[in-house]
């Protein structure tokens, strides 16, 4: 019984060392020119299921949570958003070539079509993320749509 109540003690001790080793937030408020949005004139209703669903990640401005604050969590968050955003950062579309843009565009259709994309960790804590039959739909045609005005 000694044992296991200094490894909690332990345990305590490291969870409250931690939480002294802060991270890096994405966070700027300011929309570049490069934007996806601002680029292909995006229509309203597809900009809001992005922003909730894609930009958390997939940007240079994610809304953090509240548990943000403490870790482990946070650092969790901050490597899945750096991840994120070496994959595919929606802040920097027109600085991509043509080629690649139809990659991204390819890749995001893919995704979103066999429900990779949100993530369920993501989707599990905002529900409002999900997108639904329709929404996949609407996103997906639009997507199209600018792939074949890139080729």
């Amino acid at each position: 019984m000694k044992v296991v109540k200094i490894i909690a003690w332990i345990a305590l001790g490291a969870l409250v060392v931690i939480q002294f080793f802060p991270t890096d937030k994405n966070e700027s408020y300011t929309t570049p020119e490069t934007d996806f949005m601002l680029v292909n004139k995006v229509p309203t209703k597809i900009q809001n299921q992005l922003m909730q669903s894609c930009y958390d990640c997939h940007s240079n401005n994610t809304a953090y949570p509240w548990y943000s604050k403490i870790q482990p969590a946070a650092w969790f968050l901050e490597d899945h958003i750096k991840e994120g955003k070496a994959e595919f950062n929606f802040n920097e579309w027109h600085n991509y070539s043509d080629r690649r843009k139809n990659s991204k565009l390819r890749s995001i259709i893919k995704q979103i079509e066999n429900g990779e994309m949100p993530l369920d960790s993501y989707t599990l804590i905002h529900k409002d993320a999900i997108l639904s039959e329709n929404d996949k739909k609407v996103v997906i045609d639009f997507i199209i749509k600018l792939k074949d005005s890139l080729n």
